[in-house]
């Protein structure tokens, strides 16, 4: 481990100290290892454009110095006394959130992102002691078992790294939705981190998967690279119109505000429209409901990971870097 001081440890890392988000060295100290705490060697830290926007205080919430992160993977080098699910050795990996107050009702229903009391984020956020976490572009990092999960023996950590959030975020409602129907219709909009973990996963499934993208530059990437059966450029009316009430299921990961009206016009009846995106708002005519009898409709923000699924998320998706 590295160096401690008192009851804290000296971590080293990348931090950013002001809106510019440049990456400097930067030293920090982390908690020692409590009773229920997993002491983890980061090996590789997914990038993903939320590290991105905390860095330059594009939501206007950073606490600087921030070192982002939240991609996580590395090797358990020591554990609590309490711990009997992990042991020195193991591949493990680490989220969005790494806390929260474990007694309200929302946590014992295994709903942490519902916490009454808080939850806490991997970096930028205010921990149960007081201070501010600090994310996955470091050396270590120490977490309380509860959201420490396991990694396959034999499944390579720089693969695992982006099921941490792009990967987990776009196969969990997809499994709970039933979009692991082979030859149901999948709609995927957008073509960025997340979406291209949904073609995959959609491919992996026996799905047929139609990327819905305003650019048509994404189109080679889409059917040559990822294996979509078909692209569509979303701006262009007669393109939509030809796809009309067609799709089972679409999911929805564009970051930044967009209609929704044409894509609810996709949909078969009952389909099924999962938004795991960055929308400020989300506004769309009744008359679209009508058009598609419930559940038409389904948000979806940060969910708790659940070791199930990411454990089965590589076998069953095959989704790798």
């Amino acid at each position: 481990m590295e160096t401690e001081t008192a009851t804290r440890q000296i971590c080293r890392g990348w931090a950013a100290r002001d809106p510019s988000g440049f990456l400097s060295p930067y030293e920090f100290s982390r908690r020692a290892v409590g009773n229920d705490d997993v002491w983890i060697k980061i090996t590789h830290c997914g990038v993903c454009y939320t590290d991105v926007a905390w860095s330059r205080n594009i939501h206007g919430h950073a606490k600087y110095p921030i070192v982002p992160g939240h991609e996580i993977v590395g090797i358990v080098k020591d554990v609590g006394q309490n711990i009997g699910c992990f042991k020195i050795g193991d591949y493990v990996g680490v989220g969005t959130f790494v806390n929260s107050c474990q007694d309200c009702e929302s946590c014992n229903e295994g709903l942490e992102i519902q916490c009454s009391r808080g939850l806490v984020g991997t970096y930028n956020s205010i921990d149960i002691d007081g201070t501010i976490t600090q994310g996955g572009y470091s050396s270590f990092i120490v977490v309380h078992q509860r959201y420490c999960h396991k990694i396959p023996d034999n499944y390579p950590l720089e693969k695992a790294a982006p099921l941490l959030c792009a990967g987990i975020t776009v196969y969990a409602p997809m499994k709970r939705h039933k979009m692991n129907q082979p030859g149901k219709l999948l709609g995927v909009i957008g073509l960025g981190g997340l979406d291209h973990m949904a073609v995959k996963f959609g491919k992996a499934f026996g799905l047929k998967v139609t990327v819905l993208s305003t650019s048509i530059s994404k189109k080679d990437e889409a059917l040559n690279s990822l294996g979509a059966d078909n692209f569509v450029v979303s701006s262009d009316e007669q393109q939509m119109k030809d796809i009309a009430r067609s799709l089972d299921f679409i999911i929805d990961t564009a970051y930044g505000d967009h209609p929704f009206d044409p894509y609810l016009s996709l949909l078969k009846t009952a389909g099924v429209y999962v938004l795991v995106g960055a929308s400020s708002e989300v506004k769309f005519s009744p008359i679209s409901l009508l058009m598609v009898p419930p559940p038409p409709f389904i948000t979806k923000g940060p969910k708790r990971i659940y070791d199930s699924e990411l454990e089965e998320s590589p076998e069953d998706g095959r989704a790798e870097e």
